[in-house]
């Protein structure tokens, strides 16, 4: 009964410990409510970074609505992906490159003027030619993350703007 009471008491501690620090869990931002409803606007609704960026604005509860004057707008204006080598080998080869995602997007609340963002993402790259198939295939995996890293970076942005 005893040992009980202490476990109960040692949980209660914990517990109230890393809440009053301020700890959350990871990706749980708190979005401004007058972004509950807001409008994705993009040149490629079918890109993966708009479907990324949907399903976060939906996992947030952010309900995207049609455009109107009323409506913030969340658009995002371009994205890109560079290399840029970073070693080589002694044949002259490249051996390592560096990946750079970036995203260029904005906010526009009613009345107001765009908030313009960017967001970069860096990777370093190994190329090894004797491995050409494996390597194209890891490639499209880092990319993919960096576009998922770049979503969760607007809604983090999104979770930061101060609405007057």
């Amino acid at each position: 009964m005893l040992i009980k009471r202490i476990s109960l008491a040692m949980m209660a501690l914990v517990i109230l410990t890393t809440a009053g620090c301020g700890f959350k869990l990871q990706r749980s931002y708190s979005i401004p409510v007058e972004l509950e409803e807001l409008h994705l606007s993009t040149n490629d609704q079918y890109s993966e970074l708009s479907r990324l960026v949907s399903d976060r604005l939906r996992i947030h509860t952010i309900s995207t609505v049609p455009a109107s004057d009323t409506t913030p707008t969340l658009r995002l204006v371009n994205d890109s992906l560079e290399r840029a080598t970073l070693s080589l080998y002694p044949t002259g080869n490249v051996a390592e490159y560096e990946l750079i995602y970036l995203v260029n997007y904005s906010l526009t609340l009613p009345e107001s003027e765009p908030q313009i963002f960017q967001t970069e993402i860096r990777r370093d790259y190994q190329d090894d030619p004797r491995t050409a198939l494996a390597k194209s295939r890891e490639m499209e995996m880092l990319v993919k993350e960096m576009r998922i890293q770049a979503a969760d970076n607007i809604i983090q942005t999104l979770a930061s703007i101060e609405v007057n």
